[in-house]
């Protein structure tokens, strides 16, 4: 089944973010249209589509873009070795969290994650992580 959510991102030079989420955060591209800048990634089930914002085509944005894009929100993204992907990325791209261990509240468990966020080439933040698994709230 498909996901039910997708986020297009619209980014400012196409083939710069590709660089970055092909060649470092190791998505892959699923399709694209060339005509329109735009492309449909994926990275483990995890789906995000692409599109220049100056390109041809349809464009949905309601003010002129400023950097850094995105700005208020993060995308979590589950991955099965972010110490690997830590390894690739911590000295090649704009790091705004380090690495940690962080635990989060839920109800009565804290689940856990080794995580780290990074700013793509707009300034979309990427939150990377792999599950610890989850323990009883401290306390």
């Amino acid at each position: 089944m498909p996901p039910k959510l997708v986020p297009e991102l619209e980014v400012s030079n196409l083939d710069e973010s590709l660089r970055f989420y092909i060649g470092l955060a190791g998505f892959r591209i699923l399709y694209g249209r060339p005509e329109e800048g735009f492309v449909f990634l994926d990275r483990d089930g995890v789906h995000l589509m692409l599109e220049e914002a100056e390109g041809p085509g349809r464009r949905f944005h309601k003010a002129a873009l400023e950097r850094p894009f995105g700005r208020g929100v993060n995308f979590q993204i589950e991955v099965e070795d972010v110490d690997t992907l830590w390894a690739r990325m911590r000295d090649a791209a704009p790091i705004t969290l380090p690495f940690e261990e962080r635990w989060y509240r839920r109800e009565d468990e804290e689940l856990g994650h080794h995580q780290f966020v990074v700013a793509d080439p707009d300034g979309y933040l990427l939150r990377f992580f792999t599950s610890l698994g989850t323990r009883p709230v401290a306390g």
